[in-house]
């Protein structure tokens, strides 16, 4: 009788240490790649205004381009963990190979649009005519490196699969120090200005890539892995990322329309907004710490044929996904009336952000299960339906915030709205989870 508990309390031990030893030091690693931008934005912004105003269009523009691949991290995860957990080291690095290949390919494609492009998209994000010579020089020189953005993705994706978080983590301190020093040196030891800065990141990035294709060629020689590309594993992951991109472009477009229809609510509410988004992606980076740990978990689990061990790190992970959402939920409550302050002094923007913030706070156990779930499907390759769920979701989420200007209720009806589609997200993650779908077996699925 007393057997039954004692072994459930060593099950859930050791889900409980494979999630600590994957997700810190994914955290750590997810909160050093913005860190590259506010030290940009450190350095750059003692050059002038024009100059500072000139990085934000160009390190948007750039962002945005690289957030839409990051397919190639999750489905690299998960593929790479199913094969590790069937026991085919060889496969999973070779499936890893053929995700950085993408990248490359990807990167030289986006590096090819980008540079003759560059003063048209400038334009269209709106700089200034004295900021736009300086965020083109950024954004053309920048663009050189996003294939090692792209394939530092891959590659981080090929390390997760492997249940190894804390190479990343090493890798994106050294390239947040790299960065750093190169930017302080070539902007004002070289006398480079802007250019000075995006040519450091570039280096950085590129020492990055460097460094994570050695670890990953090691593997490969070590396991008797092929490093040559091959187009048809290049094809396969195209397409099992092809639904991971449908999904990140809806979440994406959900949120352009809240930053859209918070601008319309007037200028206190949109520099509210700005603060609260910002102090929301930061607590999503925590909370996908344990989804980051959900694709490799669930992705080994289901390689190695186990699929109750799939469903009870499920049920644990969602579990540390709430009761992460409730203590950031309870910091926000309590820390609303110091936050505020650091970033505005002004008394309308304060009065707008308050109640607002008390609506995300209530909303974080609702996003801690969104993230895990999230996670978890991603990791069992569920990709399809992450897709469709996330344009349901986007098809609910638009026609309520459009409404918001109409009937009133200001930013925090918009928060609400916001609120109500990660509802909704959690909803449809919920209810696959429920139906046991996601949960297919094997080295692949």
């Amino acid at each position: 009788m007393t057997q039954a508990p004692a072994a459930s309390k060593a099950a859930l031990r050791r889900h409980d240490r494979e999630i600590v030893a994957l997700a810190v030091p994914a955290f750590g690693a997810l909160v050093a790649e913005p860190l590259f931008v506010m030290a940009d934005s450190a350095i750059v912004g003692h050059l002038g205004t024009a100059q500072l105003a000139g990085l934000a269009v160009a390190s948007s523009l750039l962002m945005t381009a690289v957030s839409v691949f990051v397919f190639l991290a999750y489905a690299t995860t998960a593929a790479v963990a199913r094969r590790v957990g069937a026991g085919d080291l060889q496969s999973a690095i070779r499936q890893g190979m053929d995700g950085i290949w993408l990248a490359l390919l990807l990167g030289a494609a986006v590096i090819a649009i980008v540079l003759p492009t560059a003063p048209a998209l400038v334009e269209l994000f709106g700089a200034s005519h004295t900021a736009a010579p300086y965020a083109i020089t950024y954004l053309r020189i920048s663009s050189l490196g996003i294939p090692a953005m792209l394939v530092v993705l891959a590659a981080t994706g090929v390390l997760r699969g492997l249940q190894d978080t804390k190479t990343p983590l090493y890798v994106a301190i050294g390239g947040f120090v790299a960065n750093g020093a190169l930017n302080a040196g070539l902007v004002y030891g070289a006398g480079l200005g802007i250019a000075g800065s995006a040519w450091g990141t570039v280096i950085a990035q590129l020492a990055m890539a460097g460094v994570y294709l050695v670890v990953v060629v090691r593997g490969a020689r070590r396991h008797g892995a092929s490093l040559s590309p091959d187009a048809a594993g290049i094809r396969a992951c195209a397409q099992a990322g092809a639904p991971l991109l449908v999904r990140t472009l809806s979440l994406r477009a959900i949120l352009m329309i809240a930053t859209a229809i918070a601008a319309r609510l007037g200028d206190a509410d949109i520099a509210a907004h700005q603060i609260i988004i910002s102090l929301w992606s930061l607590m999503a980076f925590a909370l996908d710490a344990i989804a980051i740990a959900g694709q490799a978990i669930i992705g080994r689990y289901l390689g190695a044929d186990d699929a109750q061990g799939a469903r009870d790190a499920c049920r644990r992970m969602v579990q540390w996904g709430i009761a992460a959402g409730v203590v950031l939920g309870l910091l926000v409550i309590v820390s609303r009336p110091l936050f505020i302050p650091l970033f505005t002094n002004d008394q309308a923007v304060q009065n707008v952000a308050l109640p607002a913030l008390l609506m995300v706070a209530l909303s974080q156990p609702i996003c801690g299960i969104v993230f895990v779930l999230d996670g978890v499907l991603m990791g069992a390759g569920d990709g399809p339906y992450l897709a469709w769920a996330m344009l349901a979701t986007l098809a609910v989420f638009t026609p309520v915030a459009v409404l918001v200007p109409v009937f009133g209720g200001g930013l925090t009806a918009l928060w609400g709205a916001m609120t109500l589609m990660m509802t909704v997200r959690m909803l449809t993650l919920w209810l696959r989870s429920r139906s046991g779908r996601w949960i297919v077996t094997g080295a692949t699925r």
